[in-house]
This record gives structure tokens, sequence and C-alpha cells, in this order.
């Protein structure tokens, strides 16, 4: 369905020219996916990524388990959010760590505060990422490159979920996706972390 990014009214994908008014054609999915080993027992991953959403983002969010023990509930400390370290790819490379910090002075008071770095804000002249991996291509340097072994992998994980039928739920262009993505959240307890 049409909606609004950056208040300028945005067609929705079957309202693209070319597009069939009736398309099923996925534009969006999200996962819960977990890894069968020992080092990563218990520890969801949770994907995420679409056309139109609200912002155009690539980032990887590693939500750190809360202490069992919050030493600061008895003398009324707010709740403790979890620390949080946020890698940004796209659009403005770089992280921030979250992390709550004491306030200075009487009452006690803490605060969730980043550590960050990004290079946007160091350099300022950055090189477009197809100008970085051009001369990587011309440099043979195949660092930012996918192997033909994390291809394969990648086909054998998604061919079972491409061969089914999957259901295929609405989304207005401009919002986080369709409902179906935060109520998968809600079932694990968890919440997407979006940037407005």
């Amino acid at each position: 369905a049409h909606g609004e990014i950056s208040g300028q009214t945005i067609p929705g994908y079957r309202e693209e020219p070319g597009v069939a008014p009736n398309s099923r054609t996925e534009t969006f999915a999200a996962i819960k996916l977990e890894i069968d080993s020992w080092r990563w027992q218990g520890v969801p991953f949770f994907l995420r990524t679409g056309k139109r959403l609200k912002n155009r983002l690539t980032e990887i969010v590693v939500k750190f388990r809360k202490p069992p023990v919050w030493m600061f509930t008895p003398l009324g400390s707010p709740e403790l959010h979890r620390n949080t370290l946020r890698l940004t790819i796209q659009p403005d490379e770089g992280f921030a760590l979250y992390f709550h910090i004491k306030a200075p002075g009487k009452p006690l008071k803490l605060e969730r505060l980043p550590l960050d770095f990004f290079y946007k804000e160091r350099f300022q002249e950055l090189p477009e990422a197809y100008q970085t991996l051009l001369l990587d291509v011309m440099e043979s340097d195949q660092t930012l490159f996918v192997h033909a072994d994390e291809v394969e992998a990648a086909w054998r994980l998604f061919t079972p979920i491409l061969d089914n039928t999957l259901a295929v739920s609405f989304y207005a262009a401009g919002s986080w996706g369709p409902k179906e993505s935060d109520e998968l959240m809600q079932r694990n307890g968890q919440k997407w972390s979006n940037r407005e």
C-alpha cells in the first residue's frame, strides 16, 4: 500500500508501473534463526529486510542479556536496559555501544549513553561503496566479496523456504513492515530496534 517517507507520498509495490496490481511477490521478510552449536545455544538471530521501509538502513544490533541481579533496584533506580551494540553498515558506517553510567552527585541517577564512532564524523570524504568494490576487483582483493562456500550455504538454507508457498502479508510503504513482523518478535519476548 502507498505510504509516506520524509513527508512525500510513496506508491506501494503493487502501485508501481509494470507491477501487476494483484502481485504476490514478496518484498519483505522477517525470520528467526538459531545456530545448532554449543556456543550459540539459546541465542536467537532475528533478520529483517524489505523494500521501502521507514529508513534505508543496514545494521547489526547485538542485545546483551540483562544481568540476573540489578543492584540499584532497592535504591529506586529505573529498570535496567540491556547493553546494546549497534554496528551500522549503511548509510553511516560506525558503531555505538549503549550502556548505563551513574551520573555524578545525588540522588542516584543512571543514564544510558553511547560510546560511539562514525566514519563521517572523523573523515570528511569517504569513497562510495561501488568505488571501493571496483578498486578491490582491480587489485584482486576478495575481502569484501562473498565466497562460493558462503553462497552454497545460503542456498541450502533458503531453498527449502523458497520452495514452499509462504503467506504474504501487506504493509504500507514508509512503515517498518507488516504487523506479523512485530508479532514474531513479541512471541519471542523481543522487539525490533527501529530507528526513526
